[in-house]
């Protein structure tokens, strides 16, 4: 159950697909590049590898206790998050005045498939940390800012995201949790439950973003607060003071990431600080979540790399059949298992472009001036229902097809392909389902707009199209499959603009169908950006042979396996509501 960092991939798209030295000058960062990028994964890769996989399996076995001191992590977690502190790990993208490295938001993402491939359920924790500092750089003040940021950037102090309590899931409005002014801070009384590593040992203190109402807060979600409450109570000086009032009730029993503490917690008067104003916590609160979508999106390419990993070690070992001369056959000799192996790393070599173009759209709308600005941030407004949404549903596929692979054996937990199997279920879940991103895609993200960003989207879609046509690209199967797609992506567009505004009912019934059709469709077209450069390079004997032909392939299969998917959800989208909203009640 080992574990080795895709570094070759990851660069060859940071490198040619994401512009990676383009994106660094126009930010401004003069001494970092892709040497420096190399670099980085290089030693994160090693950090994955060596502390953290050989850490997943037994981790997820023993899970976590609650005791009388509160959680206690799986043996050794202590000491590998110590390890990750200590290397500056959780420093790399944040604000060089708390200690932060100021590093792009894209190598941030790229180092963060190397932690969730090792060990999804560790990786969670400073994923939810930075999630925090996100909402507390960009809305706390001063103080709460000098107070808390650089002990969260250097990894001393974690933090987490309190959303959901028993009555208040995806439907926020409902949050009952409360808050009393106390002086110069407030009171905090409720019950929070899925809040992931709400508590552990591993470190000195937790920091704990927290909605709640307070007194005259107005009804619905428009009169929800974000306060920031610490588990240990913070001394002028920096020293901790005495523990707050909260604490972990109990720990679920969940499916998989058994490892991450997934704790319900309960807050009895507990001390917190107001984050900018009030009754504006739902906004900065998506500041947090928008960041761990994309985090999560990226998780379903983490855990996904790591079954096919898994799947290629298997099937290169396992024998199965036997030829004339007696000789046994390693299962890779057999086409469907080639076939199943070779859905798993179209896959993941299609959602890992993906998600780091997304990432570096971030980078780009924060350097960017004037109208260029508006379009990248756009562009990241689109990208983050389709990452996250997209890529979790597609790891569910190629996880369990690891399973498969290893026949009975994947179905035994030993040998390791059922966890990551497990691991990848809550992906399309939490930081809000499939369905919520569908409708985030198709309603605040198309038809608020008039459909315009999505246009435009295509339009450089095209452009792409049109240099692969003009090319003299080595298969001829490529370029009429993008075609279609993009076709199709072109069609739902329109339709879903004439038809949209007579149905009530039709953005809700068709949004997953619509959001997964440009899923593939953007898996397609960064499969057919690396196709295209892989070929030039191969042109120019520049670059490693055999990695490049490789890449080739496996674009090849993408259009022609996967791709063709875009054009089936493109029907069942235009089938409309009719028959989804057909059936009474009583019916079912």
């Amino acid at each position: 159950m080992s574990y080795t960092h895709p570094h070759k991939d990851a660069a060859f798209i940071l490198r040619h697909i994401v512009g990676f030295d383009e994106l660094c000058e126009s930010a401004g960062l003069d001494e970092v590049n892709m040497d420096l990028a190399a670099a980085v994964l290089e030693e994160a890769g090693k950090l994955g590898s060596d502390v953290l996989a050989p850490l997943n399996w037994a981790g997820d076995q023993a899970g976590v206790t609650l005791g009388e001191q509160g959680v206690q992590e799986a043996a050794g977690f202590k000491a590998a998050y110590q390890q990750l502190a200590e290397g500056g790990w959780l420093s790399l993208t944040a604000d060089e005045q708390y200690g932060g490295q100021n590093l792009p938001n894209v190598l941030g993402t790229a180092v963060s498939e190397i932690w969730n491939s090792a060990n999804m359920s560790f990786a969670l924790c400073p994923l939810l940390s930075q999630g925090a500092m996100e909402s507390i750089t960009h809305h706390g003040d001063d103080f709460l800012q000098e107070t808390f940021l650089p002990r969260m950037v250097s990894g001393e102090w974690p933090g987490t995201m309190n959303l959901t309590e028993p009555d208040a899931g995806t439907d926020l409005a409902a949050v009952k949790t409360r808050a009393e002014p106390d002086g110069d801070l407030y009171r905090i009384t409720g019950q929070k439950i899925y809040i992931t590593w709400g508590d552990h040992q591993m470190t000195d203190n937790i920091i704990h973003l927290v909605l709640a109402r307070l007194p005259d807060a107005p009804p619905g979600v428009k009169g929800i607060s974000l306060f920031i409450v610490p588990k240990f109570m913070v001394h002028a000086d920096g020293s901790l003071g005495e523990r707050n009032s909260l604490k972990c009730l109990s720990v679920e029993h969940k499916l998989g990431i058994n490892a991450s503490p997934t704790c319900v917690m309960e807050y009895a008067g507990a001390k917190g600080y107001l984050v900018g104003e009030a009754h504006n916590g739902l906004s900065y609160m998506f500041t947090m979540m928008n960041h761990a979508r994309q985090s999560v999106g990226l998780q379903g390419l983490a855990i996904a790399e790591r079954a096919y990993q898994q799947s290629v070690v298997f099937a290169k070992e396992r024998l199965q059949g036997t030829r004339r001369d007696g000789s046994r056959i390693p299962i890779i000799q057999h086409p469907d298992v080639r076939r199943m192996l070779m859905m798993q790393k179209a896959g993941v070599e299609a959602m890992r472009a993906v998600a780091l173009e997304a990432g570096a759209e971030t980078d780009r709308a924060a350097s960017a001036e004037g109208e260029a600005k508006g379009l990248h941030a756009s562009r990241v407004e689109l990208w983050t229902p389709i990452v996250k949404g997209w890529l979790t549903e597609l790891a569910q596929e190629l996880t369990s097809l690891n399973v498969q692979i290893h026949g009975g054996m994947g179905f035994i937990e030993e040998t390791g392909a059922a966890q990551h199997y497990r691991d990848a279920r809550i992906l399309p879940i939490y930081e809000g389902t499939t369905g919520i991103q569908a409708l985030d895609f198709i309603g605040r993200k198309t038809l608020t707009n008039q459909g315009t960003h999505l246009a435009a989207l295509l339009d450089e879609m095209q452009q792409t199209l049109d240099a692969l046509e003009a090319s003299a690209y080595p298969h001829e199967s490529v370029a009429p499959r993008f075609k279609q797609a993009l076709a199709a992506g072109r069609l739902a567009h329109d339709w879903l603009l004439t038809h949209a505004p007579h149905d009530k009912a039709l953005a809700g019934s068709v949004a997953v169908n619509f959001m997964m059709l440009y899923g593939y469709l953007a898996g397609g077209w960064m499969m057919v950006r690396s196709g295209l450069k892989a070929q030039a390079l191969l042109e120019q004997e520049a670059g490693d042979t055999a990695f490049l032909q490789a890449k080739l392939i496996t674009v090849r299969f993408f259009c022609e396996h996967l791709l063709p998917r875009a054009l089936a959800h493109q029907e069942a989208a235009m089938a409309g509501s009719e028959s989804i909203m057909a059936l009474a009640e009583e019916m079912f």
